[in-house]
């Protein structure tokens, strides 16, 4: 689901949270294409190797500790010995299968920090061999400067096809500084040659040394060759072990060893991948339905949703702790929406272990991060949006092992402490490798001006970030804090540019020039220059990005002039060929369900108490840009984060991160259940819907009327509970309560 067309899905092999990501590494068979998770479509095999990410855009990161099989004779294993794949692969739970054009059929599976690669050779004249490449890794073509680049390595091979050693590589989306990974592998049959090669530089094909050490090391490419000998005709099948490790090599064979003995067949290791999944995160939700479409999707999502982060707890070779240690986040700007709120109800005991991690991240790197991968935190596309995820955390009751007094610190540090630029060449005015790079002016001015990247983007990300602390600081009892940061969190308003227009509706969100001017004449709604690292708009237009203060709907909707207005402008985001420019995958609206600052706007309509508009606008966009084909997403998966949003739709909900509120959809199914953990369970009934009989006619919660087109964590998640929908095909007015809070207002 959503290999293709941009969701940049890792199809591969993996455990939740895991390690090792197993996978094939691509190029296109011509020209050049950025293979973000490993895999495309098409093209030739450069290697399987076990370090991947998924549904990330940017540049590509890992692809590294790779194989490649290959027959016949190989005279330089530096050369492009990539052959074609042939056939589609092949992908379940604990398995990939890939076919080469060379007549060799690679199989992959995994554990947690190991993974194991079958070989089936057809029996090619001329021996077979598998190709061990340090200097491998996954390449960019994008010519951003974000690309990875690999630096040095080491491999020291013996008789019996054993080897280790080390790569260490730099770069990618993040622009991570160097980092190492150990490896261990071993082979069940004895090669006939077990040679390593080096060559003169890291770029180049020329060999230095072919066979003449059992151990190469240095700032060139190198790497070892397992030659077997063959019969033509006879089918000779290589069975490879191999384990990671970011502390040593010692501890990669370690990890092998324990998690894939010797007594383990491949087949074992594919069942207890499948066990693991169902265990963990399978059976969080359950439900009655027999469709298989709907099925298909749920736990494919769900799937989707938990392929990274990589629980490293444990191989954190940057400083010693008893917390555990996540890292892989990609990113939180992405995630804070919908995917975390989520992670907090199904896995609680995991989202606990998280939110310590990221803490301390703060106590030895000095940041919260926003993103962070190889031991590294980057990029900052926005706000501080671990301040979101704390605070979603805090108000919600997660308690445990967390250490709040910690994490209040760490948040007040991205409220305070403007984080030293790391001279990022995409937006080279600030920081965007932690913090808020443009905290000068909002201290300063209480606005972000053009003097800085993304000022309007920032700026509504700021004001939902000190809205976050906020709230940490009201739990905490810190008084003149919560009354400092809640005011700070009505700074977007300062952006609010009245004389701007578009479709006849006045006031948007706009830059604010170093003279603190808006434009003249006023800045076009429908304009965001390129929605990239530069510009004022990062991923969306002025016009989205207007509906953006969801800590402070009272106020947006005054400000567009009451509750008709709000709801007529809110449905111009839906309105086919409003955006001439637009994507036309979408029908050229202003919305763009690819894009994570779009995730919210169709259930807003909920605070004008219009709740079946929500449920029309949601449902559209799930069932016309979702699907379970391999171009099932209509983006970037963002390590999970569409379907995250997919899977609330499903459920009938949506979270407002940072508050308790979560705002009241439609369900798709007669019976869900929601297992909360240590016995806990919310239970969500629905009558009289279908296909095309999605809208709520009324609601009981916990076996009462409800008339509120919204629920707190209190009423079914804190302890559990029941929601009993009728659904039917009539747009009906059922939610004539107190509509959702507006916290800031």
């Amino acid at each position: 689901m959503g290999v293709q067309n941009g969701g940049n899905m890792f199809p591969g092999v993996t455990l939740p949270f895991g390690v090792v990501k197993i996978g094939v590494d691509m190029l296109p068979a011509t020209g050049t294409a950025d293979a973000y998770s490993g895999y495309l479509p098409s093209g030739r095999v450069t290697g399987f190797s076990l370090m991947h990410e998924s549904g990330t855009g940017g540049a590509p990161k890992y692809g590294v500790v790779s194989q490649l099989p290959l027959t016949g004779a190989v005279e330089n294993p530096l050369v492009d010995n990539a052959p074609l794949r042939v056939g589609d692969d092949e992908a379940e739970v604990g398995r990939y299968k890939t076919t080469l054009a060379n007549g060799v059929v690679t199989e992959l599976t995994a554990a947690a920090h190991a993974g194991m690669m079958r070989h089936r050779f057809a029996g090619a004249d001329g021996g077979v061999h598998v190709l061990v490449d340090v200097s491998h890794f996954l390449p960019s073509f994008r010519g951003q400067g974000i690309e990875q680049k690999y630096v040095e390595g080491e491999i020291e091979v013996d008789a019996k096809g054993k080897y280790t050693g080390f790569g260490v590589y730099k770069g990618g989306w993040n622009l991570g500084e160097d980092w190492k990974i150990y490896f261990c592998g071993t082979v069940d049959k004895t090669p006939s040659q077990a040679r390593t090669f080096a060559g003169t530089a890291v770029s180049g094909e020329t060999l230095e040394s072919f066979g003449n050490a059992t151990k190469v090391s240095g700032k060139k490419r190198l790497g070892a060759l397992l030659s077997f000998n063959s019969t033509a005709g006879l089918e000779l099948v290589v069975e490879s072990k191999i384990g990671i490790s970011f502390i040593s090599t010692a501890k990669a064979c370690e990890f092998k060893e324990k998690e894939i003995p010797e007594s383990n067949s491949f087949e074992a290791l594919v069942s207890a991948a499948k066990e693991t999944w169902n265990n963990e995160v399978f059976s969080s939700i359950t439900t009655t339905e027999t469709d298989s479409a709907k099925l298909g999707l749920l736990y494919s999502s769900l799937y989707g949703m938990f392929l990274i982060p990589s629980n490293r707890t444990g191989e954190n070779p940057k400083w010693t702790s008893t917390e555990p240690y996540y890292d892989d986040i990609f990113t939180l700007w992405d995630l804070f929406r919908s995917h975390t709120p989520l992670m907090h109800v199904l896995m609680p005991h995991r989202y606990e272990d998280y939110i310590r991690s990221l803490i301390d991240v703060w106590r030895h790197d000095g940041y919260l991060p926003d993103g962070r991968s190889s031991n590294f935190n980057g990029r900052v596309q926005g706000g501080s949006n671990a301040d979101n995820v704390l605070a979603d955390a805090y108000v919600k009751g997660v308690r445990g092992g967390i250490n709040w007094d910690d994490g209040y610190k760490a948040m007040v540090k991205n409220a305070e402490v403007a984080p030293a630029n790391n001279n990022d060449a995409m937006a080279p005015d600030s920081s965007t490798k932690e913090g808020r790079g443009a905290l000068p002016d909002w201290l300063e001015k209480g606005y972000i001006t053009t003097k800085y990247s993304r000022s309007v983007s920032r700026a509504s990300e700021y004001s939902l970030n000190d809205f976050a602390l906020s709230q940490v600081a009201k739990g905490l009892g810190k008084t003149d804090d919560t009354e400092k940061y809640l005011n700070r969190s009505r700074n977007w308003r300062n952006h609010w540019d009245a004389k701007s227009t578009a479709f006849g509706f006045t006031g948007f969100l706009s830059p604010i020039d170093q003279n603190g001017a808006f434009p003249t004449p006023a800045w076009d709604p429908l304009s965001c220059g390129g929605c990239y690292w530069g510009d004022n708009y990062y991923q969306a237009l002025p016009y989205e990005y207007s509906f953006g203060a969801h800590h402070d709907m009272e106020t947006l909707i005054k400000y567009m002039g009451g509750d008709d207005l709000f709801t007529s402008r809110l449905a111009k985001l839906f309105e086919p060929g409003a955006n001439p420019s637009g994507d036309a995958r979408f029908g050229k609206t202003l919305f763009n369900p690819g894009n994570e600052p779009s995730f919210a706007s169709p259930y807003l309509f909920n605070y004008v108490n219009r709740q079946s508009l929500s449920v029309q606008k949601a449902r559209f966009i799930a069932t016309s840009y979702y699907n379970t084909g391999n171009e099932g997403l209509p983006g970037n998966s963002d390590a999970g984060a569409m379907q995250s949003w997919l899977l609330w739709n499903m459920i009938g909900l949506y979270p407002m991160t940072g508050s308790t509120t979560f705002l009241i959809g439609s369900p798709w199914f007669a019976e869900l259940n929601l297992n909360l953990g240590d016995g806990k369970q919310v239970s969500i009934k629905t009558t009289g819907g279908s296909d095309t009989a999605y809208y709520v006619q009324s609601l009981k919660v916990n076996g009462e009327e409800w008339d509120k087109n919204w629920v707190s964590w209190g009423d079914i998640f804190e302890k559990g509970g029941t929601m009993e929908f009728v659904l039917g095909t009539e747009m009906k007015a059922w939610d004539t309560g107190a509509r959702p809070p507006s916290y800031a207002t």
